[in-house]
């Protein structure tokens, strides 16, 4: 299914956040405004065609009646194979001391959360996330603005099944760490040097216990606070940070 972006300043924001776009529809009733013009000539530098449409072509993709005139079409996110993300860490672990990380997300469904993962993921090194088909959020527009950019350079693969996932990384010299509060385990004493596949549950029920018993691995962090708990984002940012101060310590 298509993802549009609706609305003059939108569809500018997306050039900026270098989204990946298919098509801009323009209106044919519209008045060249500035905004309008800037669109057309960033649609121009990076070879986006413009479509000029009739009204009734962005009322049917239009989902919040918003587009002012204005629809870009963004261009399918290139998921990969979970194959290809081992191949990358494997790649990586070569260069890097034997370190790897993938972070595996159990159903996460908050855009935001998502985004977050992903920059920070992409900041410690991570080589891929992989998230399931079903039930789960997917890479779209809002992802290069919540991962400021990130996503354009993160692998994600896009799975039928976790389980079958982790045994695969299993397979391939991973160990599976869960983060999950059902543990004595204190992260800081949990080893996770080397190749390591991070798993991080979603925002209401964490890990799901099938995923938990193929793991290997379990921690927590520890909340010295009166808040229940971090949220998935905050959560997955201080173990990958624990994962790369482990592996980069002398």
């Amino acid at each position: 299914m298509a993802d549009y972006i609706e609305g003059k300043r939108p569809v500018i924001e997306a050039f900026r956040a270098r989204v990946p776009l298919k098509a801009v529809y323009l209106g044919d009733f519209v008045k060249r405004d500035a905004l309008v013009n800037d669109i057309m000539r960033k649609a121009k530098r990076e070879g986006v065609r413009i479509d000029m449409v009739p009204r009734s072509f962005l009322d049917d993709r239009s989902e919040r009646g918003s587009h002012q005139g204005v629809l870009a079409e963004t261009k399918p996110y290139p998921y990969v194979g979970i194959g290809e993300i081992i191949a990358a860490a494997d790649e990586y672990a070569a260069a890097h001391d034997g370190r790897a990380l993938v972070v595996m997300l159990d159903h996460i469904t908050d855009t935001g959360n998502f985004g977050a993962v992903v920059r920070s993921a992409e900041a410690v090194g991570a080589t891929g996330l992989v998230i399931p088909n079903k039930r789960s959020v997917r890479v779209e527009a809002s992802t290069y603005k919540t991962s400021a950019g990130a996503i354009a350079a993160m692998p994600v693969a896009q799975v039928s099944n976790l389980v079958q996932s982790i045994e695969r990384l299993k397979k391939a010299g991973f160990w599976v760490a869960a983060a999950t509060e059902h543990t004595d385990e204190v992260i800081w004493k949990t080893n996770l040097k080397g190749k390591i596949a991070l798993v991080m549950g979603n925002e209401q029920e964490g890990v799901s216990r099938l995923v938990l018993e193929h793991c290997d691995l379990f921690a927590k962090l520890p909340l010295e606070g009166t808040i229940a708990s971090l949220n998935v984002a905050q959560a997955a940012t201080a173990c990958m940070y624990e994962w790369l101060r482990q592996n980069i310590a002398v």
